[in-house]
């Protein structure tokens, strides 16, 4: 009998072993048991400290998701490593806008109980992993894609698996998200057509040790057991189930943290305040939990497109409120003097165009409008909130034309019957607007689609005290401070400013959501939810102040309740 020759290299046993020990490749038991822990214990994390995960470990990890099966051995997995906090703090809004956007579908129970859920941590995170897989070739020339062409998505969902386990191993948290649109993610990270994206990563050191899946314990749903779901030889009969770079910056993310487990710490359910603790979070990490001042800043503007019958109202209104305001008896001026915060008032002046014909003003024009705001704005912020007001006989009519281009709405989803209007003066704007809207892609049609250039955007839309508002917002949030919105014109003003400065949207609040039509749409856009939604058409930046009033007492409140002890369980 000749001896059986071995392999030096690779399988080295035979199968005369193989039928001895059919279980010989087995890891030790107590190997298993490590493995099932671990399985068990992987978590959606979407709470992060601030601590930095050193190169190794994010090697480490990237190693393990390598490490994953692919269809013919394709390995089709691309990872884009983002540290850089201008870019996570772009995805973080637009995560924040789809998570708005996929709350209006549900039914309200149902929203809110969404809305009440952290779902990322993509801002936190020190770092971002976006898993991408590369399609380019075509699934005929990869072995196994042919007849299941998704086979390649699959095998970068093993390769997230992979990550995720080897970092729960290492006490590393990952939170999946995929709360963006593809297109999107894609244009932020300059992902070429035929790859696509998985979602994005959040990985950093967990600021929240969950026992079991987040989602099931705050009641979003449970695991169904697993004999519910296995079927035996065919499938069982049954219905269908229920479907289951900027000068800005954001805060810090460890400031963010720390505002965070400072409301941990006090003597109440964390979340009591709902959506104002979001706000309180926002603000303390912007500012700090010593904020108690705030400013309303009014800017008038006079608009000849109100002469095109668009408003209730002659434009010589805007003088009368403009005079009542500098004396403090406006109403915007008396709801700040009631809740105790400081007022400016500003007359931006007279636009020239009426949006239909011409340019509402020139580009210089609005150039020095932006920048005047952020010089008002850079100033005011480093020591109190800034509150927004606006006040223009036919400005909702400006801010509707600017609507519709941000949010590529027609008119009617935009425009609203505004103060005393009536139908006919409704569809008179609806018909202003679209004219306006029309003239502004007639002489834009070379512009990449959904890159607006906020300056020129102003200059042929927009209004002066919108001009102004825009440069308060990137000058507050240039200087890290946190700008408080009022109506969809001010919303508009924010918007353009996100467009030229994406990192903006991290130093927003929704004041409140207004009467106008729009103005929800808006806020889905910047990602913001309001604090106040009490029907309000008056403008002035009355619904801010009410909202900011508001705000200065939660920080109060937080800054004098109790706080407990928190003394670790750990040994």
């Amino acid at each position: 009998m000749w001896q059986r020759p071995f392999p030096l290299i690779g399988d080295t046993s035979s199968a005369a072993d193989r039928a001895i020990d059919p279980g010989g490749w087995a890891f030790a038991a107590s190997d298993r048991v490590v493995l099932d822990e671990i399985i068990a214990a992987r978590r959606d994390v979407r709470r992060f400290r601030p601590d930095d995960l050193d190169d190794d470990m994010v090697e480490h990890l990237l190693q393990a998701a390598h490490r994953a099966p692919s269809v013919g051995h394709s390995q089709p997995w691309r990872f884009i490593v983002v540290r850089d906090q201008h870019v996570r703090t772009q995805a973080g809004w637009m995560a924040d806008r789809q998570r708005l956007r996929q709350a209006t579908a549900m039914d309200e129970p149902s929203a809110r109980q969404l809305l009440q859920l952290q779902l990322e941590g993509i801002r936190e995170a020190p770092v971002g992993v976006v898993v991408c897989c590369d399609r380019r070739a075509e699934p005929a020339g990869v072995l196994g894609r042919a007849t299941y062409p998704d086979t390649d998505l699959w095998s970068c969902a093993c390769a997230i698996q992979n990550l995720w386990l080897a970092a729960r191993a290492a006490g590393i948290g990952v939170g999946w998200v995929t709360l963006f649109e593809p297109a999107e993610l894609a244009k932020l990270l300059g992902i070429p057509e035929g790859v696509e994206t998985l979602g994005w990563l959040c990985i950093g050191y967990p600021d929240e040790r969950q026992t079991g899946p987040g989602l099931e314990r705050h009641g979003w749903s449970v695991r169904q057991p697993l004999g519910e779901l296995v079927m035996r030889e065919r499938w069982e009969n049954g219905a269908a189930p229920p479907p289951p770079r900027s000068r800005i910056t954001a805060p810090e993310p460890s400031r963010v943290v720390t505002a965070r487990d400072q409301t941990d710490r006090l003597l109440t359910p964390p979340g009591s305040l709902g959506i104002l603790d979001k706000v309180l979070d926002r603000v303390i990490a912007c500012c700090g939990p010593q904020i108690s001042r705030a400013t309303l800043i009014l800017a008038a503007g006079d608009h000849p497109v109100a002469d095109l019958g668009v408003t209730a109202f002659a434009r010589s209104v805007t003088a009368d409120v403009l005079t009542a305001a500098v004396a403090g008896r406006s109403i915007g001026i008396s709801a700040a003097v009631a809740a105790r915060i400081d007022w400016r008032v500003v007359d931006a002046g007279s636009s020239t165009g009426d949006l239909v014909a011409t340019d509402a003003m020139t580009a210089a024009h609005t150039a020095q409008l932006i920048n005047d705001g952020i010089d008002l704005g850079a100033g005011l912020a480093r020591d109190r909130l800034v509150v927004l007001g606006e006040v223009g006989m036919g400005n909702t009519t400006v801010a509707a034309a600017l609507a519709a281009v941000l949010l590529r709405q027609p008119s009617d989803a935009v425009v609203g019957l505004g103060s005393g209007a009536d139908s006919a003066m409704f569809d008179r704007k609806c018909s202003v607007v679209d004219a306006a809207v029309a003239r502004w892609h007639r002489h834009n049609q070379g512009a990449v689609a959904g890159v607006v250039d906020g300056v020129e955007l102003m200059s042929a839309l927009g209004g002066p005290e919108l001009a102004l508002l825009c440069g308060v917002v990137l000058g507050a949030s240039r200087s890290g401070g946190v700008v408080v919105l009022d109506g969809l014109a001010t919303g508009v003003a924010a918007a353009v400013a996100c467009a030229m400065e994406p990192a903006v949207s991290a130093h927003l609040i929704a004041g409140q959501r207004s009467n106008e039509p729009g103005h929800a749409a808006m806020l889905g856009h910047l990602g913001l939810e309001p604090v106040l939604d009490l029907r309000l058409r008056a403008g002035e930046g009355v619904g801010a102040v009410m909202a900011t009033r508001l705000v200065l007492d939660g920080v109060e409140v937080r800054r004098t309740t109790a706080q407990t002890t928190q003394l670790s369980h750990l040994r």
